[in-house]
């Protein structure tokens, strides 16, 4: 039996009264390449699901997610998209409201993508980090070519990792 995934996202104090889920992956890939993954229908239905509409900053998409079983159409508004750097987008649906920002930063011949959830409430992160983690695992897997992962492993294996994030989070609030 494989262990469990071991969690890497970090909770931040941010401004405005919020919190950033961060998390980050390292691909062996020219930013212009990890762009695609992020951004091309083809490639996000590989690991986070496909989406459909018109693209660009202003513009709402919908995304379905492929890890969750029935999952609807969520309209994704693209808050900023700076080409292949930063995209930040916002949801509204019947579960809240998200803003997430991914950006990706070439260092050392590798390419740094840092995921970051705004949270208005950091207990959220007991439920979101395992999410995040399980769906940016997907993408290195699919990047590599490897199998998906399994939901499983991450929830609610990962569960305590962000209780304690969220913890220290608020002792340095």
């Amino acid at each position: 039996m494989a262990s469990a995934p071991i969690p890497t996202g970090r909770l931040f104090r941010a401004e405005n009264s919020l919190y950033d889920l961060t998390l980050v992956r390292s691909f062996r890939a020219a930013p212009g390449a990890l762009w695609e993954w992020i951004t091309h229908p083809q490639r996000t239905a590989k690991w986070i699901g496909p989406w459909r509409g018109e693209a660009g900053t202003g513009r709402s998409i919908e995304l379905q997610l492929t890890g969750e079983e029935g999952a609807p159409w969520t309209t994704v508004r693209i808050e900023d998209c700076e080409p292949p750097h930063l995209l930040a987008v916002s949801t509204v649906d019947d579960a809240g409201s998200m803003e997430l920002q991914v950006r990706l930063t070439e260092r050392n011949g590798e390419t740094e993508l840092t995921f970051v959830h705004h949270l208005t409430d950091p207990a959220a992160a007991e439920s979101m980090g395992p999410g995040w983690e399980y769906y940016l695992d997907a993408l290195v897997a699919a990047h590599n070519g490897l199998p998906a992962p399994n939901f499983s492993d991450y929830y609610p294996a990962q569960a305590e990792h962000f209780v304690a994030e969220a913890r220290h989070a608020l002792s340095r609030s």
